[in-house]
């Protein structure tokens, strides 16, 4: 199967080093992003929020999400989605529903005009597309254009930058979901962006499972409230 998905996207040369490649990513770099993976991607779910993720933010899975947010390759977000949703499916031992509502976490209109698409909605699809779950890609909306995370040092300018930054958006205006819901985003730095958004939709009486991610910031874990 998996081979099945690459083939969707063949390349004459890899989007990461430029090496020809049979496939979208060539077989050494393939190798790099398997050293990133995690072996229990279900390590983090516990506590308020669980977090569901693939592997750290760091060497060839930094690039890769470098690459599809800054160099225009979208086509890594679809397959970066097809690696989360494919560890899902697999992880042994899910405390989890059968049925969830995924909402990948928005950007501002002004960044995605800039950049031209939404990686966490891109991750999103492909994500849905394999494990079946139904998508709201118009689940929040975000009405401030914030600053990157990356660039705050201290819990309070982090909260006080993604204060009121979602609100419902048209999908969850028209119809309150009783299933619970999975947020879906590229990097769990701190958590304060994945949090905010919870915290809105439980305030509307929105169920929310947890997040899922494609990397965890390297140095975040003992920030990040779990074990």
């Amino acid at each position: 199967m998996i081979k099945s998905w690459f083939s969707l996207f063949l390349k004459s040369n890899c989007p990461l080093c430029d090496r020809s490649a049979d496939e979208y990513i060539c077989h050494y770099c393939q190798q790099q992003l398997n050293n990133c993976r995690f072996q229990n991607p279900c390590q983090f779910w516990s506590g308020d929020l669980p977090l569901f993720v693939w592997g750290i933010y760091s060497g060839k899975l930094k690039m890769a999400i470098a690459a599809l947010k800054y160099n225009n390759s979208p086509q890594l977000g679809e397959l970066m989605g097809y690696w989360l949703g494919e560890a899902w499916l697999n992880a042994p031992g899910r405390d989890r529903p059968k049925k969830l509502i995924v909402i990948p976490i928005p950007l501002h209109q002004k960044r995605l005009q800039q950049r031209g698409f939404n990686q966490a909605e891109l991750i999103a699809k492909s994500f849905c597309r394999l494990t079946g779950h139904s998508l709201q890609v118009k689940g929040l909306e975000r009405i401030r254009d914030t600053q990157p995370m990356f660039g705050l040092n201290s819990l309070v300018e982090r909260e006080n930058n993604l204060s009121k930054a979602f609100i419902l958006g048209k999908d969850l205006q028209k119809r309150r979901p009783k299933e619970p819901v999975l947020l879906i985003d590229d990097i769990y730095t701190t958590g304060t962006t994945v949090r905010e958004a919870a915290n809105l939709l439980r305030s509307q009486k929105i169920p929310v499972l947890g997040v899922g991610a494609i990397a965890i910031a390297e140095g975040r874990r003992e920030n990040s409230g779990y074990p």
